[in-house]
Order: C-alpha cells, then structure tokens, then sequence
C-alpha cells in the first residue's frame, strides 16, 4: 500500500477540536487498510505566534514543503488583534499559499437535501446545488504592487492597490477549471468585468484562446462577475465550474457558500501545479473561521474538516472511492437528522463535535 505524508495544522480556536475528527478518520482508513497515511503536526497562526513570535515557524514550512499534502483547521481570533501585521495568524496562511505555490483554490459549494431548508435561498433554487468556483489564488490585485498608503499632506491620504495579471498565470489556473469541468459537467462560466478593466479583457482572451486549443469539448460562458453574483442569487444551479480572478473570487465563492445553509459546511483545497508525475503541492481547509466564541465547548461542526479531507484524499493521494464514501456517510447522517448547533432545526438531534463524528464514523463502517 502506498504511504502518504500529511502534515496537520490545527491552529486556533476550534481548528484542533474538528481537526481531532479528522485524525480519527485517518486512524479508520488504516485500520480498514484503505490508506497508509503518516502525519505529523505543527503550529500555524496566533499558537504559533504565542511560541515562535511568528505566524508560522521555519521547521513547520519544511514540514509542509516535505509533506505530500497539508491539512489546516483555522487561524486568528481577537486575542491577536494587537500583533505586528507581519505576524498575524493570517500570515502564516498566506506564507503557506505563497511558499508551497498554490495557485488554484477550490471551493465547492454543495447543498445537501436535508440541508435545503437552512439555505436563505428558497429549496427549489438550492436543492441539489453542486458549484465549484476556481479562484485563482496568488495573482491579481491582493499580490499587486503599489500597494500602499501615501500620506499627500494637509490630512490627504491616498491608497493603492494594483491588480495585475500575466497570461501565463490566466492559463493555469483556466486549465485547472477545464480539466475539473471535464469530471462534472462538462461546462464553465469564467467571470471577469472586461468592460472597465483591463485585466478582464486580457482574462477573457487568454481563457477564450486555452479553450479553443485545448478544450472545445467543454462548454465556455463568460460572464461579467456582477451579474455572476446576481445569478448566484436568482438561479445557481445554473452553474457548474466558475473560473474567476482572486478578488472576485474571494467574493463570489462565500457568497455560493451562503446558499447552501452554512459556511460550517464548506471544504477548500488550495493546489499548485502539477509535477512530472502529475502531482500537485496542495493545502486543505474548511471555510469557516476559528470560531473562538465556541472554541473548548465541543459543539463545533467537524463537517467542512472532514469534507476537506476528502477532498485530499481525492486530489493528493488518488483515494477517490474513499472521499466518495465519506462524501456519503456525511450525506447519510444529516439525512438521520443529526445536526451541530449551527444547523440545527426543528425536528432534528444536535448533537457536539465528537458525536457528529462518532455518527460519520459509524456510517462508514456500516457502508465497509
């Protein structure tokens, strides 16, 4: 059996209580000889700025940069607030991205049945909703550079941020979009505003030029990144791949994450590129925060955790049949109707961290 290196990253807040979960996962795929997966953990974020004075230590860069994928909880809470910039738990997130090269970020945006009703969307236009968005990750105006504030005198200050863009960057991460679309539905929306931004209409040609030469089996729409956000709004599953910038996408894929009930829900991978034998440098992470008002209690949700793991398990270590059965169990569990407290409803068991655990666990040996 093939043995895979994951590094765990729990960070703050509840990231080391879903994370646990996630440990137990690995210890029953062993058990259930499914995959040999060896870990070893570290810090990240404001733990780490407690015990290194930065977000993200040296060894734990090695770590992740030696690791065949990493696994991240959360960072950040106010106990931070009041740290110098450079070491806010953020960074070491950002130090992650930038280090390991991840360029795509993947964000599903699935809504399970027996959660249609928690959507703030009405249950026929979320019911079944299954998106990815792909932002790309470490471009555009987050990275651009000015980006200052320039004190003008006489209490006039001007700030700027530059969103730049080079072809080679919109081809990768619209190759990424197309292959992931040739696995689902066979269609993408690439979202630009190429009407009043140069960068757009650079996006759009070079994503038109990677389509006609190397994907015209798969549908392409462009499609303004506002009026993608109404759409978002007024019929989602409309959608199957979105390709997007990293400021829109940033917004676009929280606002898919809204439709489907909670942001507690939601799995991300972030991937580099591909090597010679077709593996890519990738870090996994739920969506929501860390969460410190809950932080001890055990009523967090473990899902987005478990669901990035899955995603790991399909995208790093070609465990594909095994991310479809946890995929599964955490279907079957909300369709029994257990719930944590942030999705809880009417009718249904809420029930802390470890239960809903114990809950997915128990559907996967019945599914062995």
């Amino acid at each position: 059996m093939t043995s895979y290196k994951l590094l765990l990253l729990p960070g703050d807040g509840i990231g080391p209580e879903v994370m646990a979960e996630v440990e137990r996962l690995i210890a029953w795929a062993d058990a259930q000889g499914l995959a040999k997966i060896e870990t070893e953990t570290d810090l990240v974020g404001g733990c780490a700025y407690d015990a290194h004075g930065e977000a993200i230590s040296e060894a734990a860069m090695m770590r992740a940069l030696a690791a065949n994928a990493v696994m991240l909880g959360a960072v950040g809470g106010p106990k931070w607030d009041g740290v110098p910039y450079d070491q806010r738990p953020e960074a070491g997130l950002l130090r992650l991205r930038k280090d390991l090269e991840l360029f795509a970020n993947l964000r599903p945006a699935i809504c399970y049945p027996a959660l249609a009703d928690a959507s703030s969307l009405k249950r026929e236009l979320v019911d079944g909703l299954d998106i990815m968005i792909v932002r790309e990750l470490t471009g555009g105006v987050y990275f651009g550079e000015p980006k200052e504030i320039v004190d003008l005198g006489k209490g006039q200050k001007r700030a700027v941020d530059t969103q730049v863009y080079e072809t080679n960057e919109i081809e990768r991460i619209a190759t990424v979009a197309f292959e992931l679309a040739r696995k689902r539905s066979n269609l993408v929306h690439s979202a630009e505003k190429r009407n009043v931004m140069k960068t757009g209409v650079l996006w759009n040609e070079v994503v038109t030029r990677v389509h006609k030469e190397h994907y015209p089996d798969v549908t392409l729409q462009h499609i303004l990144a506002d009026n993608c956000a109404m759409q978002l709004v007024r019929r989602p599953k409309q959608f199957d791949v979105i390709v997007t910038d990293n400021l829109f996408g940033d917004m676009l894929s929280d606002e898919a994450a809204m439709a489907t009930g909670s942001l507690g829900m939601l799995p991300s991978a972030s991937l580099g590129e591909a090597d010679a034998r077709g593996k890519r440098r990738a870090l996994y992470e739920p969506v929501h925060g860390s969460a410190p008002d809950i932080a001890g209690r055990g009523i967090a949700n473990p899902i987005a955790t478990i669901a990035s793991f899955a995603m790991c398990l399909r995208y790093s270590f070609d465990l594909g049949e095994v991310a479809d059965n946890i995929e599964r169990a955490i279907a079957h569990v909300l369709d029994q109707g257990l719930r944590t407290a942030d999705i809880s409803q009417d009718g249904c068991k809420t029930v802390g961290t470890r239960e809903m655990g114990d809950a997915i666990l128990a559907a996967l040996d019945r599914k062995a």
